[in-house]
């Protein structure tokens, strides 16, 4: 009975008096309010990426990371990169039959891209990474779930790094 009793003051004592341990740090300076995410760059032939993606960072940072949309001038933070490599038909599961043919049976899209977040009024990156690949798996003829898959991927890395400046 006095154990019991023991246990039960002592868990009221940790009930009442709250729990004292919290992060600190990590997440983008408090005085980055605003963004501005530039169009990228698109080094390759497929011309409906840079619209794509902007958009994506765009609802990303909003949504996300909470900042408000600004125009490049008066912005506290800038996003910007470049989109270096699409590779819309990477073959990744095979099946193959008895007759020696094989079928692709999933494939994947991967984009690779630089992207920089800057504090405009410190001049320093906040968070950049350059040749990051995204990916995105998809059956044959649903290139466009692949696409949508590495978007995401690319919206999560880039809102992890912005979150994650210890």
């Amino acid at each position: 009975m006095r154990l019991i009793s023991g246990f039960l003051a002592s868990l009221s004592a940790l009930t009442l008096s709250g729990c004292l341990y919290g992060f600190a740090g990590g997440g983008l300076p408090p005085s980055i309010k605003t963004v501005a995410v530039l169009p990228f760059d698109n080094q390759t032939p497929e011309p409906t990426l840079t619209q794509e993606i902007s958009r994506a960072v765009r609802e990303a940072v909003e949504q996300r990371l909470g900042l408000r949309q600004a125009s490049e001038t008066k912005a506290d933070a800038v996003v910007r990169g470049a989109i270096t490599s699409y590779n819309p038909d990477v073959p990744v599961a095979y099946t193959g039959g008895a007759d020696r043919t094989v079928d692709v049976t999933r494939r994947q899209v991967q984009i690779t891209v630089s992207v920089e977040i800057l504090d405009q009024k410190q001049g320093k990156p906040l968070w950049q990474r350059s040749g990051l690949v995204v990916k995105g798996d998809y059956q044959s003829g649903q290139e466009a779930e692949g696409r949508r898959k590495a978007l995401d991927d690319l919206v999560v890395n880039i809102v992890d790094g912005a979150q994650s400046q210890w």
